[in-house]
């Protein structure tokens, strides 16, 4: 038995040193946040790193993907996914619009563009697919739908920070990509967002309807909010930005030995980077077919909570069977997306994640059959 608690995911941190160095000009400055001198140069290096055109850093992701929403001032309907974290759908209607419920691919849990046309109408100002556990959309055939209808695309990308296409970084597909910067997430800034875009006019805009709306010393034409991130977070950032690289190259490790313990267990699906994937090794989702498994993914998920190691149902439930959209949405209209959501669960994943942990994870999973 264990003797000690796994969680899902760890965050990683640089040494407390590298750490202490970034911030200490703080001390001298006593620029605390207000987009100052340590939040100008994690957008440089951003800007570098992600191969992009412009970007602005938030509090969170989630308030990253409400102000571009507001900055490109969109009315009526969005098509996504119900396949997601609330953030997505819960940022489409605190802003005021509509989700409209795509289903998924089979593959990938990712939009399927084969479900998206039948669903537009005059009313659908956007779509919002989301890029999920690293797996990436079908970016040419959602950017076709899109100028087929003149229809903006805005990725959720929170998944997605350091994934490759053929060589180009996700941050470039679509009208914008907001992508969080969450402790959980594969480059964190402890908390924090950001939103990359091509159109230059968007800057401006994003950093007012962040900063409650002010455009001036003395002039607010826009009801904002608070969502600038802090100085402190983006020292973090710059620190953990240094380290990616190996901090993926752990996280392979780790997802290739899942991968040979698991990948001939009759009744388990795994997913795998596609061709042309660069993957960020974000998320160890395993699919549960319970018939040939024979046992539940709920069988499972209480295995491993057993052995004090603390899985994810994720994405579970469906954002349109949350209790607070209880009778707006039919998720029987979305069938591969609850199949996948009734049957799906990401193993503990992290960098420092010792390869005797994933052997013993893997041996609970096998042994519940």
């Amino acid at each position: 038995m264990q003797s000690r608690q796994i969680l899902v995911t760890r965050s990683s941190m640089p040494e407390f040193e590298e750490y202490v160095e970034e911030i200490r000009p703080l001390w001298e400055s006593h620029f605390l946040t207000n987009m100052g001198a340590k939040h100008r140069e994690l957008e440089r290096r951003l800007i570098d790193y992600l191969g992009i055109e412009d970007i602005a850093l938030f509090v969170n992701g989630h308030s990253a993907l409400e102000c571009v929403i507001e900055a490109m001032d969109l009315k009526g309907k969005v098509i996504t996914t119900p396949f997601t974290f609330a953030s997505t759908t819960h940022a489409i209607v605190r802003m005021g619009l509509t989700p409209v419920f795509a289903d998924i691919r089979a593959d990938n849990y990712t939009l399927d563009p084969e479900s998206i046309e039948a669903l537009i109408d005059e009313d659908v100002c956007a779509i919002m697919p989301v890029h999920v556990y690293g797996n990436i959309c079908d970016v040419e055939t959602i950017e076709a739908i899109a100028k087929k209808h003149s229809l903006k695309v805005i990725y959720d990308a929170a998944h997605a920070f350091g994934v490759l296409r053929n060589g180009v970084h996700v941050a470039t597909f679509g009208d914008a990509s907001m992508f969080s910067f969450h402790a959980t997430k594969v480059f964190n800034t402890i908390e924090g967002g950001a939103v990359c875009f091509h159109d230059h006019s968007l800057k401006d805009l994003l950093n007012q309807w962040k900063n409650f709306g002010i455009t001036g010393t003395e002039s607010v034409e826009y009801i904002g909010g608070n969502a600038k991130m802090n100085e402190f977070c983006a020292a973090m950032g710059i620190c953990n930005l240094r380290h990616l690289p190996d901090e993926i190259a752990k996280r392979k490790k780790v997802a290739e030995r899942y991968w040979d313990r698991l990948d001939d267990v009759s009744g388990i699906v795994l997913s795998k980077p596609e061709q042309g994937i660069t993957s960020n090794y974000a998320y160890m989702p395993v699919l549960f077919d319970e018939k040939r498994f024979n046992a539940t993914r709920d069988e499972v998920y209480n295995a491993l909570l057993s052995i004090d190691t603390h899985p994810r149902k994720y994405f579970y439930p469906l954002t349109s069977d949350f209790d607070c959209y209880s009778g707006r949405f039919d998720s029987r209209c979305t069938p591969v997306a609850k199949y996948v959501s009734d049957r799906i669960l990401t193993l503990p994943m992290y960098a420092d994640l010792s390869l005797d942990d994933v052997d013993r994870i893997c041996d609970a999973v096998i042994g519940v059959r």
